[in-house]
This record gives structure tokens, C-alpha cells and sequence, in this order.
């Protein structure tokens, strides 16, 4: 039977952490950073995480003068962060804000998360305008890697009235994930909709394929096989298992979605059907070291999901991520 693992929820979000690209004037990310902050009454902080080598001081030597560039550079990025905090604090949310010199990005930014016990960290996905995809970039796909907290990439797009969150899990741990982390997919879905008044679906794909192949490589003779019983036993058993985790989270029958099929071509197709504001997911696959790596499924599910992606790592998950900075002495 299914047990609920007491792993990360979102229940009590006290601090939010949005990262600003200083080279862009729109900001999604701190839009929706802010929206949450809002309806969970949690605080914001807002961060550029900048560097550039030519004022590290790193290559050769450091002066007086490079130390004064850097300070000057921060103190504009600082500058920036104030103008964006100001209408925030305007809507009655608290604001603070963080310019830090460090490098690469993403290592600043797990620094910082670490460091100021942050709940979520919300970041944007550059786009296509022409398409829906999101283009992910290496800072992203390095985050989803090793941030050690929720990590929400925000697409430039609203949210609806009556937010649309879909936790997709897999139940069947085909790719080895444990068992706790469907189970703080779940609970993090619900606790996230909670607060904006939202609505959970809860999504799993299972290919079919994968029993009939089985089947067939263990046929040293030629058999005709019974293939739609091959499936109606693998579409069976997939729904055992998902029905004991939706049923136990008492997601409503209507929001759970069972689909025949590959996950990174059904869980799009289905996001884009719902409307869906969010995609809750566990990006990771689990090797025999438990240390994390990104799966070929979660890569192109991702760069094809038409909304939010909201990305949670196991429990046991620890960033590898050293705590030295490469700031200039």
C-alpha cells in the first residue's frame, strides 16, 4: 500500500528568492516571485548575481582601481534591484535585495540559496516567440542540476485566474527515481495551489512499448503475442499504483490523467489541453552513487512544456556545489 514520505512541501513558504537578468528590461520571473510572495505572505528577495573577468582581478594582478569597478558595478546593479523592490513594497510585500559578485552563474546562485535558507527559487526561461518552447540555457539546466530547494522556471505568460498546477510523477520509478520524491511532487503541487486558490491535476505516462518489447525478447520462439493484452495488463498495473498515490492525496478522479504513451511528447500535449499554469515535476533520474543527473525525457519535456515548470529534488538530494566563492580578494 502507499505510504505518504514526510519529504520537502511548500505548507510554509517564508522567504522566495527571485533571480533578475540585468541585461533585460522585462522580469517574469520577479512578477511571479512577487504574485506568490503575496498570496503566501512570504518575504522577497530579489538578486543579480553578476561577474566579468576583466574586472576579477583574477588574471593577473588586482588594483585599487579594479576593486572600486566592482564596487561600482554592484552598487549599479543594487541601484536596479531598488527601482524594481520599490513597487513591490508598494503593494504591501517585503522586499530585500542582493547584488553579488560571483561566478559561473549558477554556482552564485546555490550559494546564495544555501546561505539564506531560501524556500523556492524562481528564475526565467528565455523563449521563441515563435514557439512555445522554452530555450533552457546551460545556467538553467546547471540549476535543475543543483539547486537544492524548488526551483520554478517561469515563462513570460500570465497566470489564470483559477491557477492550473499538473504534478507529474511516476509511480512505477521506471527510471529509478525513490519513492518519496512522487510523493513531494504531490504534496507540493497542493500546497503551492493552496495558496493561490489553484487547481491539481496529477499526470503519468507509460509506454506500452516497454511490455510488448519485454515480451517479445523473452519469446525464443515465434509466438504470435497478444499484444492489446500485453497492454490492458501494463495499463493495469500503472494504474494500481498511480490510483493508491492520487487517491491518498484525494486528487479528484476528473484531474487524474493516465496516458498511453512517452512522457516528453504526452505530458506537453496534455499541459497545453488543461490550460495548465504549472508543471510540477521531479527533474532528476537517481544513478546506483545517488547523485543526480538530467534524464533525456526530463530535457525534452521540458523544452517542449507550453507553461511554469516547477522542479523539486529528492529529500536526500545535497548540492554539490562548494561554498567558495570566487569573489576577488
Amino acid at each position: 500500500s502507499f505510504d505518504s514520505a514526510s519529504g520537502a512541501t511548500m505548507k510554509d513558504i517564508k522567504t522566495i528568492l527571485a533571480v533578475v537578468d540585468p541585461t533585460v528590461e522585462d522580469q517574469p520571473a520577479v512578477r511571479r516571485a512577487a504574485w506568490l510572495a503575496k498570496q503566501s505572505k512570504a518575504e522577497l528577495e530579489l538578486l543579480v548575481c553578476y561577474y566579468n573577468e576583466y574586472l576579477s582581478g583574477d588574471r593577473l594582478f588586482d588594483s585599487p582601481s579594479l576593486e572600486k569597478a566592482r564596487d561600482e558595478v554592484i552598487a549599479n546593479h543594487e541601484r536596479h534591484l531598488e527601482t524594481l523592490a520599490e513597487p513591490l513594497r508598494g503593494d504591501g510585500i517585503v522586499v530585500k535585495t542582493s547584488a553579488v559578485w560571483d561566478h559561473p552563474l549558477y554556482e552564485g546562485i546555490v550559494r546564495h540559496v544555501v546561505d539564506s535558507s531560501t524556500d523556492v527559487v524562481f528564475k526565467d526561461t528565455h523563449h521563441h516567440s515563435a514557439l512555445t518552447r522554452a530555450l533552457l540555457t546551460n545556467t538553467d539546466w546547471n540549476l535543475i542540476r543543483t539547486c537544492p530547494v524548488p526551483l520554478w522556471l517561469v515563462k513570460p505568460h500570465d497566470v489564470g485566474e483559477t491557477p492550473v498546477f499538473v504534478a507529474a510523477i511516476d509511480p512505477m520509478h521506471q527510471h529509478d527515481k525513490p519513492a518519496a520524491l512522487d510523493d513531494e511532487i504531490m504534496h507540493v503541487a497542493k500546497d503551492v495551489a493552496e495558496k493561490v486558490n489553484g487547481i491539481v491535476h496529477a499526470f503519468h505516462a507509460y509506454d506500452p512499448r516497454v511490455a510488448v518489447a519485454t515480451a517479445t525478447a523473452n519469446a525464443y520462439i515465434p509466438v504470435s503475442l497478444p499484444f492489446d493484452e500485453i497492454e490492458q495488463q501494463m495499463h493495469e498495473d500503472h494504474e494500481k499504483r498511480f490510483v493508491e498515490i492520487t487517491d491518498f492525496h484525494k486528487i479528484a478522479k476528473d484531474n487524474v490523467h493516465l496516458v498511453a504513451g512517452l512522457t516528453h511528447e504526452e505530458l506537453p500535449a496534455k499541459a497545453t489541453e488543461l490550460d495548465a499554469d504549472v508543471v510540477v515535476m521531479g527533474a532528476v533520474a537517481r544513478d546506483r552513487l545517488k547523485r543526480l543527473f538530467i534524464g533525456s525525457t526530463a530535457e525534452r519535456t521540458l523544452e517542449d512544456l507550453p507553461c511554469d515548470m516547477l522542479i523539486i529534488k529528492p529529500d536526500w538530494f545535497e548540492t554539490p556545489v562548494g561554498s567558495v566563492t570566487h569573489e576577488a580578494a
